[in-house]
C-alpha cells in the first residue's frame, strides 16, 4: 500500500472513532457507487450526513479541506444522490469535511467542517 493511502486510511479510522464519540451512528464507510466514493455515511438525529475524510502529514501541500475542489464536490453528490435513491427513509441531508492533519501517529489537528458544501 503506497503511503498516501496508508494516511488516508488512517485518517479514516480517526474520523470514524471521532464520529462515534460525537454520538454518530455509522452507516458505512467507503461506500462506493462505480467510480464514486463516499468516505464515511453516517446519521444523528435524523440527519444523514456524507463525510469526505481528508488527512495529510502536514501543511506544505495547503490545508487538507482545499483538496475538496468542486469537482470533487459533484463526485460526492452524485454519489449521495444514488444512496439516497437506494435509501429513500432520509429527508434531511449534509455534506462535511474532516480535516485532519497527523505528526506520526498523533493528531495535530482536526477539525469537522459542518455543511461544508451544498
Amino acid at each position: 500500500m503506497f503511503k498516501h493511502n496508508k494516511l488516508g486510511t488512517k485518517g479514516e479510522q480517526i474520523a470514524n472513532n471521532y464520529l462515534l464519540n460525537k454520538g454518530y451512528k455509522i452507516l458505512n464507510r467507503n461506500w462506493r457507487a462505480g467510480k464514486k466514493e463516499i468516505d464515511i455515511i453516517a446519521e444523528k438525529n435524523l440527519l444523514l450526513v456524507f463525510f469526505e475524510i481528508k488527512t495529510r502529514s502536514g501543511y506544505d501541500f495547503g490545508f487538507p479541506e482545499e483538496s475538496v475542489t468542486k469537482k470533487k464536490q459533484n463526485f460526492i453528490k452524485a454519489a449521495a444522490e444514488i444512496f439516497i435513491f437506494q435509501n429513500p427513509t432520509y429527508n434531511i441531508i449534509q455534506f462535511d469535511i474532516i480535516s485532519i492533519i497527523l505528526e506520526g501517529d498523533n493528531v495535530k489537528e482536526l477539525i469537522h467542517f459542518e455543511e461544508a458544501f451544498y
